[in-house]
């Protein structure tokens, strides 16, 4: 389970980061307003991803920081410690318990993933077609489907409480439903540089690039 975590890290990384400047407006407007008026985003998250039977197989919990463009910060809690970092030219996943760094560029991990967002809206919407989601369960959601079906993913939907960001949906290619649920959310905080950052420690094996 922990290798379909990591391969969404990417779209958690990203679209977290849409809270919307505008209460009313549609989707796509949502999107741009938030590149004008986000610069960072810091939360707390609860994970739960479902199977295609709609069976709970995996919890998790963590914090999350981000700063436009391109870097963020997703450290996992519980049940198990695991650090996801992007510094803006590469993206570290690390997990203390195999002692393993796995390293990729950023370019080539955005490809045609969720995680083009990060770029801006320009490639956000060269890579997903963007709609509103409509209201549902008390939320206003905007729904994105991936132009590229090689991209894994079925659609993302994130979903608002007025003006602030409360949960993420992702449908990936095999069925498996993961619900994100944001907390403590503060937006553009003063973030250390130093989050961003990231030196394998000592003695840990190092694969990718």
């Amino acid at each position: 389970m922990r290798s379909f975590l990591n391969t969404l890290l990417l779209a958690f990384s990203s679209a977290i980061m849409l809270a919307p400047a505008l209460a009313q407006a549609d989707g796509p407007e949502r999107l741009k307003a938030f590149y004008q008026n986000t610069v960072g985003l810091k939360a707390q998250f609860k994970q739960t991803v479902s199977d295609a039977q709609g069976r709970k197989v995996q919890e998790v919990t963590g914090n999350m920081q981000l700063q436009r463009p391109g870097k963020f910060r997703w450290d996992y809690q519980k049940p198990y410690v695991q650090e996801i970092v992007g510094d803006g030219q590469k993206v570290w996943l690390y997990d203390p318990e195999l002692n393993q760094v796995t390293v990729r560029s950023l370019s080539k991990a955005i490809g045609s993933s969720p995680a083009a967002m990060l770029a801006g809206s320009k490639e956000m919407e060269k890579s997903f077609a963007l709609q509103d989601g409509g209201n549902q369960g008390g939320l206003e959601w905007v729904k994105a489907t991936p132009r590229e079906k090689e991209s894994g993913f079925e659609q993302i939907m994130i979903g608002f409480k007025g003006d602030q960001l409360a949960q993420m949906e992702l449908l990936d290619s095999f069925g498996h439903r993961t619900l994100i649920e944001f907390s403590q959310i503060e937006r553009n905080p003063t973030l250390a540089a130093q989050a961003f950052r990231f030196v394998p420690p000592a003695g840990a094996d190092v694969v990718g690039e």
